[in-house]
């Protein structure tokens, strides 16, 4: 069901702070985070600091990952009464690796307007200004903290054609990236540190290149990495195997000879014949 966003109904405005350079606040987040009742705010510390440079009062309450879900009552009470709220996370948007996913789907749920505001983030500087490909990317955000797990879920992502991008902490970057070259291969990558800062860095190369450029380095990163571009091979499978292999993925045989012509090149009649004369 569509929605206006503007419709006089109360709203929760999800708020983009600065990630670094605070020139980055826009003209729009100052006046919304003016007009709202209430802040709600990952670390209220921070906001505090943000508010007071800004020259704005505001009441903050604090609303991170292990909190959040227990605040949407405390949002609803904002909103049943025809107020409009805000949402700020530490840097960057809300919801992009950061809290505000549960209140802004508490918001929708409860009919309410939910409003995203353009501002900084940290991962599309870093895509624009990494020489790779920009388009198609996935945004995948932190990997695991547990090699085994993080392996895991490159694994799942390595034959993505697509750029990868990950956000990563100092203490794992290199370890993160040790298992990047071991599940994805030496691909060209950029790592982008203190984005919009006075000491922001790019790193550009193959994994191979960079990881001994890292050497006691600090802040949050941001990784980009090249898609996989190497062509799928099946000269391990007979084309029998091959068929089976796209019947198991719930193609029909018609359909799955088709494929295999296609990736093997062959002729579609040649394919047929010998996947029927198994055995023969």
């Amino acid at each position: 069901m569509s929605q206006k966003s503007y419709n006089g109904k109360p709203t929760l405005y999800l708020i983009p702070t600065p990630i670094g350079n605070m020139d980055d606040i826009t003209l729009r987040a100052i006046k919304i985070m003016k007009e709202v009742e209430v802040i709600f705010a990952e670390d209220t510390r921070v906001t505090s600091l943000l508010l007071k440079s800004l020259e704005i009062k505001k009441k903050l309450i604090s609303s991170f990952n292990y909190n959040e879900e227990l605040n949407r009552d405390k949002l609803l009470e904002y909103l049943n009464s025809g107020y409009d709220v805000g949402l700020v996370s530490d840097r960057g948007t809300p919801v992009i690796s950061d809290p505000g996913y549960e209140l802004a789907s508490c918001a929708i749920e409860n009919g309410y307007n939910v409003v995203g505001l353009p501002g900084a983030t940290a991962l599309i500087p870093a895509l624009i200004t990494s020489g790779i490909s920009p388009m198609p990317f996935l945004f995948y955000g932190f990997l695991s903290n547990k090699s085994s797990k993080r392996k895991q879920e490159l694994e799942e992502v390595k034959s993505i054609k697509a750029t990868l991008i990950f956000y990563e902490a100092p203490h794992r970057i290199l370890d993160s990236l040790e298992d990047m070259k071991a599940i994805l291969g030496n691909r060209k990558v950029a790592i982008s540190r203190e984005i919009s800062k006075k000491f922001e860095e790019i790193y550009r190369g193959n994994f191979d290149d960079i990881a001994s450029q890292l050497v006691d380095i600090k802040g949050e990163f941001v990784i980009v990495v090249s898609g996989n571009n190497k062509e799928k091979s099946y000269d391990n499978l007979t084309v029998v195997e091959h068929v089976n292999l796209y019947l198991k993925e719930g193609k029909d045989v018609k359909e799955a000879m088709k494929l295999v012509a296609k990736d093997r090149r062959m002729n579609k009649r040649d394919v047929y014949n010998e996947y029927h004369n198994l055995g023969k």
